[in-house]
């Protein structure tokens, strides 16, 4: 938010804005009067102060949303820098002489009058969110054309430019062309509205949280900001029944939901991994109003941010689960029963609702589960699914003439075959969607789940990508090199629909589990900024050179080399990848490798038993322990990367990252970010370490197990109690920045409370008689299981 002095004359306006994070940072450091004094004297400087150097023109059609902000951002980072801006439409007279001008244009046409006019080159892609830059210098100054195929493209080239500036690039600046690699590149994000209508990840500590701020504009004007600096221009909300909280049906008046709610009983890990009680009676009885609003005022609310995600070049889509119906409260004899005619009546007058309320909606996501019977006949899956969602958004189509309306079916407990057939009438864009790496992004770069399915689509089918990451919710994490390999081995733009990447287990809401809080609590995306940088930017152009992420940050952490940062952050984070390619549990509550743990239904705490039993992810290449160890003991070649290749692995990424942060911290000083990032990177160090050794200890038991040799099992005994040390280390830093917290997925987790675990896999491995463990090396655990939630 910029407060700007204007003095207009001659078609400009002449501005010197203050970032909101300028006036932020001196308020923070002063008392409360003291700082408006300053804000003042800051103000009144701005107004009579002449500039050090020539202002720089900004000429755009102001009548833009997406271009105002892009040119908004200019005015930040030209502040931020102490230059002064001068405003002006497109169609104004020529800017003065002598300084910088940036013109940004927002249509193909315009954008090749401006190249001609300048005598550049014109821009080489026209398509959506495509632009060009052009640099003209000459003795008056030097102009910086930016042409946007529409607004959005507008928009990112206006982001390039004030990055420039915030990099101390401009001057560098050359013609280039961009075009979107991913044209969609969305975000999966859980929404937690209300008590009486939850998304899946309801029950942890993060939703519980979160719920009032899914209702605060603050929230969602930082958020979508945040995406379009990243470059992400998709935001699906996934819940499991969201209507009540979101439209009133006339035929269903009662169903619509006043206020918002939030339990106040403490919550557990003994909820049904189906969601099927997510609500439960004694959580009502324990309900609290975190915020008051009428339907109506809803309505209001959820329009406003659908409007500033589109101002911001941005989608949204509604993704539901089936067959869900909280926040019915049982009225009008609606159930969760498939063969229920109200209940189908009120799924289509709901659908329809919802298409008529929000006409900025894009798209709608279904899901075949994961509460519907497999039935055979007129109740079946699909043609349930067609009788609600098919029919209510053809219902509200026919009274919107012309509207878009994308349907996008995901591979979920169904059939193709049984999806085509049903869904052939649909009239406008229809998608698939699959769980491209199941639940875990930070695995392989490239996943081979999703293979059968492209041989088995139809030509002329696209499908979404669901890029889960159930890997990491309290670290930085930052390798661009795994990134853009994962990017680029992603399936063809032509069997390609976009991505959407995000959690089930976690709320990239604001966090709050730091032990040292920002006011207000700092946006997951915001904390993890050079994470979403690298997965939006690489999205939409892969080419884009580690330089370009050395320079970021270098200008954002000037204290330390650059270099030494930026290979830290990347050793640091392939650990995560390394580990669970090793150790593969497919779905979240199977497998959370910031806690070694699944949930304690499942098995737990993963023992140095578990690894030996273990399996590799597949096609990864990896040996597993059992497969290693009957190759060594009948004296047999290794066939692929063996345990200890992947131990060495971790241990080198864990050292490289340690020798950094060593070398970086005593240079931090005062930059509070910088310090948590190391913290970060050298927890996922000690992280690397402990897994290190506990494959190391695992495969010399395993070797003891199958030979009886009494030294296996000492060795295995020391690795062991290296691997305790590790533990310690890691819990330390982990918890010196975090609280323990409640996962939906896997329960509890508390990393020093854990450490009783690891410490008891040492006294297990002292136990250990050979023949303990079936030498089983079959294929790797749930390798044809790609359609798991």
């Amino acid at each position: 938010m910029a407060l700007p002095v204007r003095v207009a004359g001659a078609g400009f306006s002449f501005i010197r804005p203050f970032c909101g994070v300028m006036l932020g940072v001196a308020m923070n450091t002063l008392s409360a009067a003291t700082g408006v004094l300053v804000v003042l004297v800051l103000m009144l400087s701005a107004a009579q102060a002449a500039p050090a150097t020539a202002p720089v023109v900004l000429k755009y059609d102001r009548s833009l949303p997406p271009v105002r902000f892009g040119a908004s951002e200019i005015r930040c980072e030209l502040a931020a820098a102490g230059r002064d801006a001068v405003e002006a439409d497109l169609s104004a007279a020529e800017a003065p002489r002598g300084g910088l001008c940036v013109m940004i244009s927002a249509e193909r046409a315009a954008g090749r009058r401006l190249a001609a006019q300048y005598g550049v080159k014109p821009p080489a892609r026209d398509g959506e969110q495509c632009y060009a830059l052009r640099r003209i210098d000459g003795a008056g100054g030097s102009t910086v054309l930016v042409l946007g195929a529409d607004p959005v493209g507008a928009m990112y080239g206006a982001l390039d430019v004030a990055e420039a500036v915030r990099l101390g690039t401009l001057a560098e600046m050359r013609d280039s062309d961009h075009a979107p690699h991913v044209v969609r590149r969305g975000i999966k994000f859980n929404i937690p509205l209300d008590l009486r209508t939850p998304s899946y990840s309801d029950n942890s500590d993060a939703a519980q949280q979160n719920i009032p701020e899914m209702w605060s504009m603050d929230f969602w004007r930082e958020m979508l900001d945040e995406m379009a600096r990243r470059r992400f221009n998709v935001l699906t909300l996934w819940n499991l029944h969201p209507f009540p909280s979101l439209v009133k049906v006339p035929e269903y008046p009662d169903v619509a939901l006043n206020d918002v709610l939030r339990t106040k009983m403490r919550l557990d890990d003994s909820f049904s991994h189906t969601g099927s009680d997510m609500l439960r009676p004694e959580m009502l009885r324990e309900a609290e109003v975190v915020r008051h609003m009428t339907i109506d005022e809803k309505i209001r609310f959820w329009r406003d941010v659908m409007q500033h995600a589109r101002d911001r070049g941005i989608e949204v889509y509604l993704f539901t689960w089936n067959i869900f119906v909280f926040g019915t409260m049982g009225k009008y004899g609606i159930t969760a029963s498939q063969t229920n005619p109200v209940t189908i009546d009120y799924f289509r007058a709901s659908v329809r609702q919802t298409v008529l309320t929000y006409p900025l909606l894009a798209g709608m996501g279904i899901t075949a589960g994961e509460q519907m019977e497999n039935r055979k006949d007129e109740f079946s899956k699909e043609k349930w699914l067609w009788k609600t969602y098919g029919e209510g958004i053809r219902d509200a189509l026919k009274l919107q003439s012309g509207r878009q309306f994308r349907l996008i079916h995901r591979y979920h407990q169904t059939g193709q075959a049984d999806i085509l057939e049903n869904f052939k009438d649909y009239p406008g864009p229809f998608e698939f969607s699959f769980k491209y790496a199941i639940a875990h992004m930070y695995a392989s770069t490239s996943p081979p789940f999703i293979k059968p399915v492209l041989a088995a689509m139809p030509a002329g089918m696209r499908t979404w990508l669901t890029v889960r990451n159930d890997d990491i919710y309290s670290f930085r994490w930052g390798d661009p090199t795994f990134a853009r390999e994962f990017i680029r081995n992603m399936p063809p733009a032509e069997r390609l629909a976009g991505f959407y990447m995000g959690p089930d287990g976690y709320i990239w809401g604001r966090e709050f589990i730091d032990t040292e809080p920002l006011s207000p609590r700092q946006l997951v995306m915001k904390k993890q900024w050079y994470s979403f940088m690298l997965w939006g930017r690489l999205a939409y152009e892969p080419d884009l050179p580690d330089e370009h992420f050395r320079r970021t940050l270098a200008t954002r952490f000037s204290q330390v080399p650059a270099d030494r940062l930026f290979d830290a952050w990347s050793a640091a984070s392939r650990i995560f990848p390394q580990i669970t390619r090793f150790f593969w549990g497919d779905i979240d509550l199977r497998w959370f490798p910031e806690a070694c743990l699944s949930h304690r239904r499942h098995k737990g705490f993963y023992t140095v038993r578990h690894f030996i039993e273990g399996a590799t992810m597949p096609a990864s290449g990896i040996m597993n322990i059992r497969q290693y160890t009957q190759a060594m003991l009948t004296g047999r070649k290794p066939q692929g990367i063996t345990p200890l290749q992947v131990a060495g692995a971790l241990e080198a990424d864990a050292a490289a990252a340690l020798e950094g942060v060593a070398a970086m911290r005593p240079l931090a000083g005062e930059n509070r970010e910088l310090r948590l990032t190391l913290g970060d990177l050298a927890a996922m160090a000690h992280l690397g370490n402990y897994y290190a050794a506990k494959i190391r200890a695992a495969t010399n038991l395993a070797m003891f197990d199958g030979s009886g040799r009494a030294e296996a099992r000492d060795e295995a005994v020391r690795w062991l109690e290296k691997a305790l040390k590790h533990w310690e280390q890691y819990a330390a830093a982990a918890t010196a920045q975090y609280r323990p917290q409640l996962l939906n997925r896997v329960g509890y987790v508390d990393l020093n409370a854990l450490t009783e675990k690891v410490r008891q896999d040492i006294e297990m491995a002292r136990q250990w008689q050979p023949g303990t463990v079936k030498m089983d090396a079959g294929p790797s655990r749930d390798a044809d299981r790609p359609f798991v939630r």
